[in-house]
């Protein structure tokens, strides 16, 4: 495994991390403690140091999982959870300091910590960006020791350059991938310069970039990639990038051509890798097997110019139209 600093928080993190909305079984399915734990013990056997979660993943299991996994290893690893999808309505009106406060406090309980490493907004409306007395809240948590870092998991581009602005956003959790490419412009720009810790999220598409679906693959009812293809229970993006189902599975097909002899999820998560803005990429996992493939992607090799080239066309002419304007 190879590691990188997430931004200026000074953490030292996989660049291959966990991502844990599945880590107790596939989208859509109860959540099991045992697979948890199977997932989480083989993530850190694999070199694996940073966990991201969130109140919401499994009603609250997920981060429970991740307690018992600090409980029983010895070594450092670093917890990231998120806050505010609880909110029923979610909506903009819905936030307030009083209610993030207590959704705080109930993380800390379940992953049984005193202090959570990294507390991220939970892609909240972008309204919330616009109000300040949200973030000041966490400066108040920070100084009673019950987080350590303040960070964003955003919709859109939009938000991440807003969220920025607030000298207590430390991270940003985005969208970026192969058919996602819109945050390398102006994003990566300014996270740059002011030494943004990156986090990716969705890096192989909700799957599509592992080129095992086919037209005929079924997802169960209560899987996402069935039910929120147009954003019927949230933002739609986070669905397959916001990509049509049929024209990814196009644009895919010529990647498999283009790199015939290629593990293409390898390949999603390497090309990511490329870009030295960011500083892990949080792919889930619902079985063992995965964790194991995802980590591949640290040890291949770097992609030449022209095999960026070929990327770069394969989005531009399939893709890019069709999403590249909305987040």
């Amino acid at each position: 495994m190879k590691y990188r600093t997430l931004g200026r928080t000074g953490f030292n993190i996989s660049e291959i991390s966990l991502g844990t909305w599945q880590v107790g079984g596939k989208w859509g399915e109860p959540f099991s403690h045992q697979n948890a734990d199977k997932i989480l013990k083989a993530a850190v056997d694999n070199g694996i140091n940073f966990i991201d979660t969130a109140d919401v993943y499994g009603d609250g299991e997920s981060e429970k999982a991740v307690g018992r996994l600090l409980r029983s290893h010895s070594g450092k690893i670093l917890v990231a959870t998120k806050c505010g999808r609880r909110l029923q309505p979610h909506n903009n009106k819905a936030y307030n300091p009083r209610v993030l406060r207590q959704f705080v406090e109930d993380s800390l309980k379940n992953i049984g910590v005193d202090t959570i490493d990294l507390i991220q907004l939970h892609c909240p409306p972008t309204e919330v960006y616009y109000r300040p007395e949200i973030f000041a809240e966490f400066d108040k948590l920070i100084k009673e020791g019950k987080i350590r870092k303040l960070g964003v998991s955003v919709e859109k581009v939009e938000e991440a350059l807003k969220a920025i602005e607030y000298p207590n956003v430390d991270t940003v959790q985005i969208i970026f991938n192969i058919f996602r490419q819109r945050p390398k412009e102006l994003f990566f720009e300014q996270a740059r310069k002011k030494n943004i810790g990156v986090i990716i999220r969705v890096p192989l598409a909700s799957g599509l970039l592992s080129g095992k679906f086919d037209i005929h693959t079924k997802f169960s009812p209560g899987d996402h990639r069935n039910f929120n293809r147009d954003g019927a229970a949230f933002d739609k993006g986070e669905t397959f990038a916001g990509i049509d189902y049929n024209k990814g599975l196009e644009a895919v097909e010529e990647l498999k051509k283009a790199f015939p002899d290629t593990n293409l999820a390898a390949l999603a998560l390497r090309w990511i890798l490329m870009f030295e803005e960011v500083s892990c990429i949080i792919p889930g996992a619902s079985k063992v097997d995965q964790i194991l493939s995802n980590v591949r992607a640290t040890s291949m090799d770097i992609l030449k110019k022209e095999e960026m080239d070929i990327i770069e066309a394969i989005y531009s002419s399939r893709i890019k139209n069709e999403v590249h304007h909305l987040w």
